[in-house]
């Protein structure tokens, strides 16, 4: 017997509501966030469906997370859908439950299935460059956020440093900021004593930088109170940390990251695409994916990257406006692809 499932997830289990082919409702209940109670339902799925796992379809409002991990080792046919998609078929009250929203995805599989695309399980390297490539992204964010408060600590008590130093998210800077976070301490330094060590951190032009600095560092600015200039001292020694320690760690996840990418038979051919190097590219690889039957149309693609613009006309009124349902990740990949094909593509 075929059966369609459908499944929300709730605080703490899962809603879930079984019907058969012709939208009979054979179990609605609730099953625990457990491997146990997964295991009980696979069970009484397959007997239900006379032990053909084909013939069990789930459909359930999302595409990630470790039940669908789950799910797509059974045999079971998968299909993810937009949670928008229970909200636009609810109630004219509004009215919304857990259980509602299982009973509305399951009716939508049996009446609509031909219309849903089955989730197909991708190899575990592919898994692996997406989750890191978002993590990549992630990364990067909390590196801008840490180095714009480590900015504003610098500006209230220690300006020099930011004039010696262009970029002071840089590790050379936040070795120097390490090695010297108080400006009294700074002004201490003889030029003789700066010089090898800014060679000794591979600094560039580290002979013509060393007087600049110096003298930067030597230049008066207003100062603050003696408490208020320890404080800051610790702030920035804590966001300097940080920062060393993101750092480090995203360099070598971008190796790993890199190596995944490059054994990628795809490889190639995102990296023939102008201003593409291996991080983006690593990028628009987890945003495509390696199904080349995902999408149908380019407009699907524009879609998913929030690049589509939305229209709204009501009456007289018509406007045109920015999707907000889209891939926030895939979104920026596509944006930073734009960015770079500004100053590559003729």
């Amino acid at each position: 017997m075929e059966l369609v499932v459908g499944w929300d997830w709730a605080d703490g289990h899962h809603e879930v509501v079984v019907e058969d082919r012709l939208g009979h409702a054979l179990w609605v209940g609730q099953v625990a966030h457990t491997h146990e109670a997964l295991e009980v339902l696979e069970a009484r799925l397959l007997d239900w469906a006379q032990h053909i796992r084909s013939d069990v379809h789930v459909v359930i409002e999302t595409s990630q997370g470790l039940v669908v991990d789950g799910l797509s080792t059974t045999g079971f046919g998968v299909y993810p859908v937009n949670p928008k998609v229970s909200d636009a078929r609810r109630k004219p009250s509004g009215a919304k439950t857990d259980r509602w929203d299982a009973a509305i995805v399951a009716r939508l599989g049996g009446q609509e299935r031909d219309q849903l695309r089955p989730l197909r399980p991708a190899s575990e390297d592919w898994g692996e460059l997406r989750q890191l490539t978002r993590i990549d992204e992630d990364m990067t964010q909390q590196t801008t956020r840490l180095t714009n408060q480590l900015t504003a600590a610098l500006k209230s008590y220690y300006p020099q440093v930011l004039a010696a130093f262009a970029d002071i998210s840089r590790p050379m800077a936040l070795a120097f900021l390490a090695a010297w976070p108080d400006p009294v301490e700074a002004q201490k330094i003889a030029l003789s004593d700066l010089m090898p060590w800014l060679r000794q951190h591979r600094y560039p032009r580290a002979a013509q930088e060393a007087p600049r600095i110096w003298s930067t560092l030597q230049q008066r600015a207003l100062e603050v109170s003696p408490g208020k200039r320890r404080a800051q001292v610790r702030t920035v020694r804590a966001l300097v940390a940080q920062l060393q320690a993101l750092q480090a760690e995203q360099r070598a996840m971008r190796k790993h990251l890199e190596e995944l990418f490059l054994t990628n038979p795809d490889a190639d051919l995102w990296t023939s695409v102008l201003g593409v190097a291996t991080t983006l590219g690593a990028r628009l690889l987890a945003g495509f994916g390696p199904d080349r039957d995902r999408f149908e149309l380019a407009e699907a693609v524009q879609a998913l990257a929030g690049t589509s613009p939305v229209l709204y006309q009501s009456g007289k009124l018509k406007r045109v406006h920015m999707r907000r349902a889209c891939d926030k990740h895939f979104r920026a990949t596509v944006d930073q692809l734009a960015f770079t094909s500004l100053s590559r593509c003729a």
